[in-house]
């Protein structure tokens, strides 16, 4: 494989290994130091909103600037931002103010560097030479290996060094992930605008923010991708953070919880390999099929409860379906998002997948504690039911071939507002 995606595939895994790391240490950090439960709350609460404004609106200057240099600045904001914290912690201590302060400068970076990323990929794959099918696939497969290797590390180091130390390591993958996307030639990130339509001059910020919406919320295919892609986050990002933990609990086996993530990861590992190996065999309606019957399936085994056995098993065709869907919707996001509008419509797209998780987490805990863990799993699982039936309903889902022409949406008509 040529060295442009090499690095890219490098640096994305180095990327979402650091944020793994970090999604793990730095909680138990802000544990150690406030000795508050509440303090990882407070963290989470404060940068929860700039990261998803973030995500809105940094899309314009993605959509401006060389896309490769968009990655890096936003990688070197992310590592500053946690750099910050070891230092300060040597210098005077941390407190609760210094978490929340780098907390929302971080997020500042983490869903902008996504989309600069994501927004990067088709440029990736015209100068390597290599299908969008198998890079996608790789990419879904190394997203995997982070989700789980992440934990594993985090709480290894968090045993070997002492408190803040950790967040060195956190630092150095990005830094690492930023050095890697630098030799990715400047040429390739830079917007292609051969599009004469594409081509018109920009305007001002708030008018370029609203095109991108425009394309998104008229085009029924983005529509129906991106609830689709967000109800599976909200289901998932439910179940395991609040629905299983309090299932293992009262099932008195709260040490197998982390074996489910291990399930899902794996399953993702597998599913987005045979993504990258088949991708580009069979036709593309078979492989949307195939994963969203499949995480049907995965996400009624998990609601079941039925066995602690049943549950990983659900997981690891949950995370198998993911890999094949995941990997799928990223193809279809390189060739029908307009090139010149690729920042706003990922950055809108993202930030909704920021925000999915919180808003899952909040329904489930108060779903379990009005009416039962049971009840909560079903619900979820009957979300999923609807998001389903839309998936198989929607004319814009049915016909997924390279070269095929979407509905007639209005995603032409851009810049004219």
């Amino acid at each position: 494989m040529k060295l442009i995606p090499v690095a890219y595939l490098s640096s994305y895994l180095l990327s979402l290994l650091g944020n793994s790391i970090a999604g793990v240490a730095l909680p138990l950090i802000v544990l150690q130091v406030t000795g508050s439960a509440l303090g990882g709350g407070a963290v989470a609460a404060a940068t929860a909103i700039p990261a998803i404004l973030a995500g809105l609106l940094m899309g314009v200057v993605i959509d401006r600037i060389n896309r490769r240099t968009s990655s890096v600045v936003t990688d070197l904001v992310s590592a500053a931002a946690v750099a910050a914290l070891p230092v300060i912690d040597l210098i005077s201590g941390l407190s609760l103010g210094w978490f929340i302060l780098f907390g929302i400068i971080g997020s500042l970076g983490d869903v902008p560097g996504m989309t600069a990323r994501d927004a990067l990929l088709p440029a990736i794959v015209r100068h390597s030479g290599v299908s969008a099918e198998r890079l996608v696939g790789i990419r879904e497969a190394l997203g995997a290996i982070a989700l789980l290797l992440g934990p594993a590390v985090a709480g290894t180091l968090m045993v070997l060094f002492d408190g803040s130390t950790v967040l060195w390591v956190t630092a150095a993958t990005s830094l690492a992930a930023t050095l890697l996307t630098l030799l990715i030639p400047h040429r390739v990130g830079r917007i292609d605008t051969t599009n004469a339509r594409e081509a018109a001059v920009a305007g001002n910020g708030w008018s370029e923010l609203r095109d991108g919406w425009r394309v998104l919320f008229r085009s029924r295919f983005l529509v129906v991708t991106t609830v689709l892609s967000a109800v599976s986050l909200i289901v998932l990002a439910s179940l395991q953070g609040l629905i299983l933990p309090v299932y293992f609990t009262l099932e008195d086996q709260p040490g197998l919880l982390g074996f489910v993530l291990t399930a899902l990861a794996g399953g993702m590992l597998l599913g987005g390999t045979i993504y990258a190996v088949a991708g580009t065999r069979g036709r593309r309606r078979v492989w949307f099929l195939t994963g969203l019957l499949g995480s049907t399936v995965g996400f009624g085994i998990i609601a079941s409860l039925s066995s602690v056995w049943a549950v990983f098993a659900g997981a690891f065709v949950v995370g198998l379906s993911s890999g094949l869907f995941g990997s799928l919707i990223g193809v279809l996001m390189i060739e029908r998002i307009p090139e010149h509008l690729r920042g706003r419509v990922m950055g809108t797209q993202n930030a909704v997948m920021t925000a999915a998780p919180s808003a899952g987490i909040l329904a489930a805990a108060v779903l379990t504690e009005y009416a039962g863990v049971n009840l909560a799993a079903i619900v979820l699982a009957g979300l999923w039911l609807i998001a389903l039936i839309l998936g198989l309903a929607a004319r814009s889902m049915r016909n997924l071939e390279p070269g095929a022409e979407p509905e007639d949406d209005g995603t032409a008509v851009v810049g004219s507002a």
